[in-house]
């Protein structure tokens, strides 16, 4: 359990009546209730406040249901579905309209987006109200004519709620506990009128920030999509909430002022613990991947044959799918890596010989074998720049698509489908085909591997900003070349292989062909990814 989940369960305890004991001495909600009605009957006839049409008493009828009773119309009804628990004797369900004055919304003129300087007047944003905090350094300066309405003002003591936004910052409650000189409300951010000698608001901001009655307000909100939803002063307004007598608020008060500092408490050492702990899981996942790649993981068994053996099944594939006309007679122009006489690695080509020992990031063992990869594989290249359409037929695998935990076909755009003809067979995407995202900053050697198992959908391509590696896979497991190339040895120095600017970096197809790749036997490979994935899952 982390800190917001205590905090969570220990605020659901107190609005229950669960944190602290009830006394039997303290006067009754329903005593403090009718206080409040009288209060409101004496401000009206002295035309303070205006009559509230839906004002409303909440009762336990003698069948053991909740009824309200509509003030103004006598209308009854049974509101049990709407209750979300049961509370102690002595307290009371009511709106939260009938323990408050009222509420109001401010403006939101066009301003410049910056805080505001002392001299200023500024309007809040929605971030200034955080659960049981209020930040008045997040606002925007007003222009200078306009016109300060009081009504508006924020002042010390206010409760604030967000009444519009994304989902994840709606509903959310503070009191106003610190510096507000000169600052408007916004129109997104509503100040509840709470009746200060009859409610507690450090309790009614715990209550209306607690999941239970959070819920109640946002299951009122409206709004098409989670990026923007709002919820209306009314709706606000009916919130149903759990009151207690009035002693007992104080107690539920004194109780969580003890508790919440050490949730926090808590709350930043268990942050620290998952952090350090991802780390290690991190460093462990690192230093795993390093040793299978290095023959260090797992050992070699002489049965399993030699990586030169391998390379010979794969030459022998090339010719014939050469006389097949499946592939181009280039491709039998591929290069031997191999060990001299005088230990140092040398790579031979039709050109002749080249030592390239300075290339060679580690030592392998003696039945594996340094190839590139262009001669390990049947297609390297880029895909296309494609024409997006609406219609969701045939998607375009994009860098978005390929994330370290995995393959995502649901960021896919789709390609107009008229023009998927201008493609060659060749680049529709085979299973388990690797896709390593080739330029950008932050994505650029991200990969991923296409499984056709996970794409609803007839077919699919890639886009220019992802490279596809198709390998030969009777002899070389995908799995395996994916752990190479996320493995630090290729990770850590990516950048300094990739052309372009420091804006705009780019792995060169000609680069990503030419990237030597430690081979061992095929059922090796086989026994190295499944070694891998047996140590990774007992970290997950």
């Amino acid at each position: 359990m982390n800190g917001k989940q205590l905090k969570n369960s220990i605020l659901q305890w107190a609005i229950q009546g669960k944190l602290v004991p009830q006394d039997p001495n303290d006067e009754p909600a329903s005593v403090l209730l009718d206080k409040i009605r009288q209060e409101k009957e004496r401000l009206i006839k002295e035309k303070k406040i205006k009559r509230d049409k839906n004002a409303s008493i909440i009762y336990r009828g003698e069948d053991n249901s909740y009824y309200e009773k509509i003030l103004a119309t006598g209308e009854v009804k049974c509101i049990d579905e709407e209750v979300p628990f049961e509370i102690p004797q002595g307290w009371e369900w009511c709106r939260l309209r009938n323990i408050i004055l009222g509420t109001n919304a401010g403006k939101s003129p066009n301003c410049e987006k910056r805080p505001k300087k002392s001299e200023e007047w500024g309007v809040l944003t929605t971030t200034s109200i955080q659960e049981n905090a209020f930040l008045s350094n997040e606002n925007k300066v007003l222009p200078k004519h306009y016109v300060i309405t009081p009504e508006h003002c924020v002042r010390y003591g206010d409760i604030l709620i967000t009444r519009a936004g994304p989902v994840n910052r709606t509903g959310i409650v503070c009191m106003v506990e610190n510096n507000c000189d000169k600052l408007i409300l916004s129109d997104k951010t509503v100040r509840i009128d709470y009746m200060h000698d009859y409610c507690n608001p450090k309790f009614l901001v715990f209550v209306l920030n607690s999941s239970a009655i959070h819920e109640l307000v946002m299951s009122a909100t409206v709004g098409m999509a989670a990026s923007q939803v709002n919820v209306s002063q009314v709706s606000i307004q009916n919130t149903l909430i759990p009151f207690p007598p009035s002693k007992e608020q104080q107690r539920i008060i004194d109780k969580l002022g003890a508790l919440l500092p050490q949730i926090e408490k808590y709350d930043n050492a268990q942050n620290k613990l998952d952090e350090l702990n991802k780390t290690v899981k991190d460093i462990i996942k690192k230093s795993v991947l390093q040793e299978a790649i290095q023959g260090k993981l797992i050992s070699q068994l002489e049965e399993e044959g030699t990586a030169k053996e391998l390379l010979e099944q794969i030459e022998a594939e090339k010719q014939k799918l050469v006389k097949e006309g499946k592939l181009k007679k280039s491709a039998l122009n591929g290069s031997v890596i191999f060990r001299g006489d005088d230990n140092k690695y040398w790579e031979k080509s039709e050109d002749g010989a080249v030592c390239i020992d300075e290339e060679i990031p580690f030592e392998i063992p003696s039945n594996w074998a340094w190839v590139r990869l262009d001669d390990i594989c049947s297609f390297i290249h880029r895909g296309k720049s494609p024409k997006y359409s609406p219609i969701k037929k045939y998607p375009v695998v994009a860098q978005k698509c390929n994330q370290w935990d995995g393959f995502s076909i649901e960021k896919a755009k789709f390609i107009e489908p008229q023009s998927i003809s201008s493609y060659n067979e060749e680049y529709f995407l085979q299973d388990r085909d690797l896709m390593w995202n080739s330029t950008g900053l932050g994505t650029l050697g991200r990969m991923a591997i296409y499984y056709m198992i996970l794409n609803p959908y007839e077919l699919a391509v890639a886009d220019s900003h992802v490279t596809v590696i198709r390998p030969y896979k009777t002899h070389i497991v995908s799995e395996y070349l994916y752990y190479y190339f996320a493995s630090n040895t290729v990770q850590s120095v990516i950048e300094d292989k990739s052309d372009g600017s420091t804006k705009q970096k780019e792995l060169a197809t000609k680069t990503v062909k030419a990237y030597l790749v430690p081979i061992p036997p095929f059922a090796e490979q086989q026994r190295i990814v499944q070694k891998i994935k047996s140590v990774t899952s007992i970290m997950s």
